[in-house]
């Protein structure tokens, strides 16, 4: 494949052609015996083989299940919506009304409410069987009606999950609730002055947090069928905190230095004040319609917020490249000692290029790299908490895709979270290749 090729269109962002199901899985090492459970990673995958974006195409989960330490099956597999089955459906009907079953269904995939969802943050959720058959579309018995995020976030106190929908017409923002057992409680417009592109959010324990930033959606970008999204000089940057059960009268905005943030860390809690980890970009996709790489780089940024003066302080806590930022699934809202990131740069090309990963320990204030084996490219790790961990350690797994460049083939990764430096415990041979994706989640058994 030549160099005029789009970058997500070859190597192992290229999609792959089959959907297997294979049961004989090669291990080299020791998948630990309290291992039960699965885990599922999204991505896109254009079934056509081509599409404008790596951000556009099909979804795809590729998953793998563990039982009693031992992998039992490996599955991928295309989720079923109307934009995979039916490609030239319209998604916006004649009065302007948009029909949001039609859905990449490619970022996310997680569990709540005793559902498996694929989600791509600008249309329903799409729940899938534990062995990755689609079921359908997931509107909440009607109650949504707006775009939803591929970014909720589970309350590990409360079991609800807090998610938003954003979007080109007003509303441009409205704030989700759903109870543990997935009904959804709470559906509010939340007023911002324009349209723009909101990835991800937080929750604490007491609140949600919104980024109100300036990558905003261009009309007549989106009209010549380029990707819409492009920086604004003008637009300004601020970050909404509001109380998990309020209203958009209760939202209180901060000014923050202009930036942008695809994801998060992580946010809390300390007296009136609230800290809010993320992984920030000073500038990013200038130019219309280019949204192939971004001006600034992505570094470790802490803001903290104090509720009762209103002041806004912000500083960068590691200054290396870093994206796709996940900790322990008990800690969410709630102060976190380890945080697990990818280390992230440009080729020459200006695609990201993955180079390894970071743990942080935000109470000593120190970061371990692990950069990725020669000739081989990781994606985001997961954690999966051992067996009888002390709450808020490093106790436990991280699981990862790792892609061979010399030999095109790919293996699930499992490390030791506590012995971070150390080579990995475990790889599971790939029956075919796994290319990069987005997010993934580890689904245990019990639930």
């Amino acid at each position: 494949m030549d160099s005029k090729t789009p970058f997500h269109l070859r190597g192992n962002y290229a999609p792959v052609k089959e959907e297997l199901t294979v049961f004989d899985l090669e291990v080299e090492g020791h998948l630990p015996n309290e291992l039960n459970g699965s885990y599922l990673r999204n991505g896109a995958n254009p079934m056509s083989g081509k599409s404008d974006h790596w951000f556009l195409g099909d979804g795809m989960v590729h998953g793998i299940r563990i039982e009693k330490g031992k992998p039992v099956w490996y599955r991928n597999r295309y989720v079923q919506t109307p934009r995979l089955t039916n490609p030239g459906g319209e998604r916006i009907s004649s009065l302007g009304e948009i029909d949001r079953t039609i859905s990449a269904a490619n970022t996310h995939i997680v569990k709540h409410g005793g559902k498996i969802l694929a989600l791509e943050e600008g249309s329903f959720p799409y729940e899938l069987d534990p062995e990755l058959a689609t079921i359908g579309p997931v509107d909440y018995d009607g109650k949504l009606t707006s775009a939803f995020s591929a970014h909720p976030h589970v309350c590990p106190k409360t079991g609800e999950m807090l998610s938003f929908g954003y979007g080109q017409l007003p509303p441009y923002l409205t704030y989700l609730r759903i109870s543990p057992s997935g009904e959804l409680l709470q559906s509010e417009e939340i007023e911002v002055p324009g349209p723009t592109m909101m990835h991800d959010f937080m929750i604490t324990e007491k609140h949600a947090i919104f980024m109100d930033l300036p990558v905003i959606f261009d009309l007549e970008t989106a009209l010549k069928g380029l990707m819409p999204f492009k920086w604004s000089d003008d637009y300004g940057a601020r970050i909404g905190i509001m109380p998990r059960e309020g209203s958009n009268a209760d939202i209180r905005w901060f000014e923050v230095e202009p930036c942008f943030v695809f994801h998060g860390l992580n946010a809390w809690e300390e007296g009136s004040r609230l800290s809010y980890d993320v992984c920030r970009s000073s500038e990013i996709w200038r130019e219309a319609g280019d949204m192939q790489g971004g001006e600034g780089e992505l570094t470790l940024h802490r803001f903290t917020f104090d509720l009762e003066t209103g002041g806004v302080s912000e500083q960068t806590l590691d200054e290396r490249p870093m994206e796709f930022p996940r900790i322990a699934d008990d800690r969410v809202g709630l102060k976190n000692r380890y945080g697990y990131t990818l280390g992230v740069g440009s080729s020459s090309d200006k695609h990201p290029a993955f180079l390894g990963h970071y743990k942080i320990d935000m109470e000593k204030g120190s970061v371990e790299a692990r950069p990725a084996q020669e000739g081989c490219v990781a994606g985001e790790a997961v954690f999966i908490p051992a067996e009888g961990a002390a709450p808020n350690s490093d106790e436990g797994y991280l699981m990862t895709y790792v892609y061979d460049n010399g030999t095109s083939q790919s293996e699930l990764v499992v490390m030791d979270a506590s012995r971070f430096e150390s080579p990995p415990i475990a790889r599971i041979k790939m029956p075919q290749r796994v290319p990069f994706g987005f997010h993934g989640s580890w689904i245990p058994e019990t639930n």
